[in-house]
């Protein structure tokens, strides 16, 4: 396959990522390490730099579109990740004690378990009438909704830092469900949210698979485009998407996670 050939069809395919990433609130990744290591057999490590350069141009490609059309709530995403980064802090800690196959087992379960709160949860038939006490004292919450159990999402995007931390994945998955089934915020909102805050926990990785030389540019120049492309698509699609249709997407694509997640265990190449 030649470089021009390569680059297009790393393009097309990068695309539909940063369109999915958008929509999602998962980022790129979820699309780019499959396709460039089981279709290109290119090295895992050249595979993870180019998804995260992949993840920033999904956020950085939606975030001015989504903070101007009012889905983002930046308060509740720094407050969040804050608790993320602790918890990945701990992963790195206990990375030597603790085994990554149990753990890729229990994060499995724990996406079709999210799947499954992510399809069962009936939004348009909630009524909050007020927000939880560290959300007002925070001031996290909108005028049109309620923050709910603020204390349950830190603990949630604890673990998810502590997960990412220990088997080195995004935990956008997470991201979401903290958001969605804890806070109980609009499920836009809960994935524009998570696609801003996995931008800046790309941010601070990247620089590290730089340093290592797994950024190599005839792979993210192709990502990059076609990522930013279909996130500027996205952007402009989620208004007009269906919540209950987001849901679907956005369970299929974590089940695809587990799934993945599974095999690799059973594979022993995680």
């Amino acid at each position: 396959m030649t470089i021009l050939t390569f680059s297009a069809v790393l393009l097309i395919f990068s695309f539909f990522a940063g369109l999915l990433g958008a929509l999602t609130g998962l980022g790129g990744g979820v699309v780019i390490i499959p396709v460039l290591v089981l279709l290109f057999h290119i090295n895992i490590h050249y595979a993870m730099g180019a998804s995260l350069i992949s993840v920033i141009a999904t956020s950085s490609g939606t975030a001015i579109a989504y903070l101007r059309e009012g889905y983002i709530n930046l308060r509740i995403g720094l407050f969040l990740e804050t608790s993320a980064v602790v918890g990945a802090l701990l992963g790195a800690l206990l990375i030597a004690f603790v085994s990554k196959s149990f753990l890729a087992v229990l994060f499995s379960l724990l996406l079709f378990f999210s799947a499954y709160l992510t399809m069962k949860r009936k939004e348009h038939l909630e009524n909050y009438q007020t927000s939880h006490p560290w959300a007002i004292a925070l001031k996290l919450d909108k005028a049109n909704y309620h923050v709910q159990n603020v204390p349950l999402a830190l603990g949630i995007m604890g673990f998810a830092g502590l997960i990412s931390g220990l088997l080195g994945i995004g935990s956008g998955a997470l991201k979401v469900l903290a958001m969605d089934q804890a806070l109980r915020l609009p499920y836009k909102v809960s994935t524009t949210t998570s696609n801003f805050m996995i931008g800046l926990t790309a941010a601070v990785s990247v620089g590290i698979y730089f340093a290592h030389g797994y950024i190599q540019p005839v792979i993210v120049f192709p990502v990059s485009l076609g990522v930013l492309m279909g996130a500027f698509a996205g952007a402009r699609v989620l208004p007009r998407i269906h919540t209950s249709s987001l849901r679907i997407i956005f369970s299929i694509v974590i089940c695809f996670m587990g799934i993945q997640m599974l095999y690799k265990t059973i594979a022993g190449t995680l």
